[in-house]
């Protein structure tokens, strides 16, 4: 597995308020729109997803809850170059100790993930879609 994030997602209980606050009140950079239903904010390498924090939850997990004592209303991601990578990373992360927690599998999105924990319990997605591009540094231009 490289070295990196790909996208931190932050799940919200309004998205209108969380994109004013990091669009308007921080300045961070950004071409989505609200009625996409989820935020990317451009940073270096890194990119910052504001999604709501019930339909985080249920992608992560049918029947999670937010606020559970299992789901914080975060997820990282590593996004992969290429599908079969989705499949290694997870079982990599399993041999090093990760809990499964979603295998993976093709997603409403149009792409493939699966989701592990660490051992600390934090959840990671990792991804690949046809449609994502990656800058020479590994980051993904979203």
């Amino acid at each position: 597995m490289e070295p990196r994030m790909s996208i931190i997602t932050l799940g919200v209980k309004d998205l209108e308020r969380s994109y004013r606050f990091y669009h308007e009140g921080l300045g961070f950079p950004t071409d989505s729109k609200l009625e996409d239903g989820i935020i990317f904010f451009q940073t270096s390498g890194t990119r910052l997803g504001l999604y709501p924090l019930d339909k985080l939850a249920e992608d992560v997990s049918p029947g999670l809850t937010p606020g559970s004592p299992v789901f914080h209303g975060i997820t990282l991601a590593h996004n992969t170059h290429r599908k079969d990578e989705v499949d290694t990373i997870l079982k990599l992360a399993e041999k090093a100790g990760a809990k499964i927690v979603k295998p993976a599998q093709a997603v409403f999105w149009g792409g493939y993930s699966g989701y592990f924990t660490d051992p600390d319990g934090y959840y990671w997605e990792v991804a690949w879609a046809e449609f994502w591009q990656f800058n020479e540094d590994g980051s993904l231009i979203v």
